[in-house]
């Protein structure tokens, strides 16, 4: 268990779009909802080949920022996203993939009962240096 994934410390990284910037590589927003919940699950990155890859394979691929590669939700988890469709916004600087999950998980952290997370976003803002566990 981490601090920063599983703590209750309010710790934002304001510095991770300049990091993506930084490295070179041509991304953009990627907002994934699961299709049935409405759900947000998460946000990554895609490059033009992520893109193309989701439009083909039908599952969600994004660029890891982390790793700089092309990554397949799910490839080494087994939590992969199948693609429903994919939205971009009125500027086309982001992109919205709309998804259906094949497992009960979308996020790499787990439950308590050891079970993967159905959505990144598991904590709210309490006050300026607080998160609570919300799911």
């Amino acid at each position: 268990m981490t601090e920063l994934e599983e703590g209750t410390t309010l710790d934002l990284d304001f510095g991770k779009i300049t990091e993506v910037a930084a490295r070179g590589v041509a991304v953009l927003p990627v907002v994934l909802q699961d299709h049935d919940s409405g759900d947000v699950l998460f946000v990554g990155y895609a490059n033009e080949e992520a893109v193309k890859v989701s439009l083909q394979e039908r599952i969600a691929v994004l660029w890891s920022t982390s790793r700089n590669e092309l990554w397949r939700k799910g490839a080494t988890s087994g939590d992969t996203l199948s693609l429903v469709e994919v939205r971009v916004n009125c500027e086309q600087n982001s992109l919205l993939y709309v998804v259906r999950r094949t497992t009960g998980g979308a996020c790499h952290t787990r439950l308590p009962s050891g079970s993967p997370r159905p959505t990144c976003y598991y904590r709210s803002i309490t006050d300026a240096t607080a998160l609570e566990h919300t799911r």
